[in-house]
C-alpha cells in the first residue's frame, strides 16, 4: 500500500511539475548588436511621427501587445513566450535602436516586420510612440 501511494505521488509531483512546464511563458534575453544599440533615432519624435507611429501599431502590433502596450492583446495568451509590457521602466530604458532591431528582426513569437513595414522610418515611428506608452 505505502508503494502504491508513493508511487501516486511521485506520479503527481511530476504532472504538476510537467504543468507548470507547459503553461509558463518563458522569455530569454533577448540580444541586440551593438550597432543596433548604438544607433541613433533618425526621425524626429513629434506629434506627426507619434500619430504615424500609432496608426501602424494599432494595425500590426496591438492584437499581441495590446492598446496601451501591456502585453495583454487578445493573440497573446496564444502565445509561447510573453509580450511584455511597453509601460514599464525595463523595457523603457532599451535604446532606440535596440526596439527598431527588435521590431524589424523579430524572433520566436515576434514576427519580422522587415517585409510587412517597409520603410524603416514607419518603424523608427513605432518606436515614437511606444515611447509615450508609460
Amino acid at each position: 500500500m505505502k508503494t502504491n501511494a508513493a508511487f501516486a505521488m511521485t506520479g503527481l509531483a511530476a504532472f504538476l511539475l510537467m504543468s507548470f512546464a507547459v503553461t509558463k511563458k518563458f522569455n530569454d534575453p533577448w540580444p541586440v548588436p551593438d550597432k543596433f544599440v548604438k544607433m541613433a533615432n533618425p526621425v524626429a519624435s513629434n506629434a506627426a511621427s507619434i500619430a504615424t507611429g500609432k496608426d501602424i501599431y494599432m494595425q500590426q502590433c496591438k492584437s499581441c501587445h495590446g492598446p496601451k502596450g501591456k502585453g495583454d492583446g487578445p493573440k497573446a495568451s496564444q502565445l509561447d513566450t510573453e509580450c511584455g509590457d511597453f509601460t514599464s521602466a525595463a523595457f523603457q530604458k532599451q535604446t532606440d535602436g535596440s526596439l527598431f532591431y527588435k521590431t524589424t528582426e523579430g524572433r520566436k513569437d515576434m514576427p519580422s516586420y522587415k517585409k510587412k513595414i517597409t520603410n524603416p522610418d514607419d518603424i523608427w515611428a513605432v518606436v515614437n510612440f511606444v515611447r509615450t506608452l508609460k
